[in-house]
């Protein structure tokens, strides 16, 4: 069962400003080059890929350097925004990412710094299309109730 996610209202703006920085590095208005993305990150920077594998933001930053010379034209869409601060001026926003038929849920940690906001982590995580009931079966679980949708 998932969880219900909502943003107490003290954080609608810190939520607004962030949503409007994500999916990151693919916002052109905040930035298309390595200068520009070394900015946005903190030195400490590290995401986890949907593969599960771990980057160095020295890493990350190569390989946005390399996709900037050929951009990718997706449209992808966002939704299910939810802001929470983990310590003073951390805030974690999380949301889901449709790319195509790819569905992701993704995670950022972002710091308000003096300069601006800056990525601390990130993480994106593959969502597994449904089973179905006889695959639910299968494996020893229970179906789902009738009329609900599970992801």
């Amino acid at each position: 069962m998932e969880p219900v996610l909502v943003t107490i209202p003290e954080l609608q703006g810190v939520l607004e400003e962030l949503r409007q920085r994500e999916p990151i590095f693919h916002k052109p208005e905040f930035g298309t080059n390595r200068k520009d993305f070394e900015a946005m990150t903190c030195d400490e920077f590290w995401e986890v890929g949907a593969s599960g594998r771990r980057y160095s933001r020295e890493f990350v930053l190569h390989t946005l350097e390399s996709r900037a010379r050929e951009p990718d034209e997706d449209r992808w869409h966002t939704r299910d925004f939810h802001c929470l601060q983990i310590a003073q001026d951390n805030f974690l926003l999380t949301y889901t990412l449709l790319q195509g038929t790819r569905l992701t849920r993704r995670s950022t940690i972002w710091r308000r710094a003096p300069g601006g906001w800056k990525i601390l982590f990130h993480q994106g995580t593959t969502v597994e299309p449904k089973p179905s009931n006889d695959d639910a079966n299968m494996a020893g679980n229970d179906p789902e109730p009738e009329g609900r949708t599970f992801r």
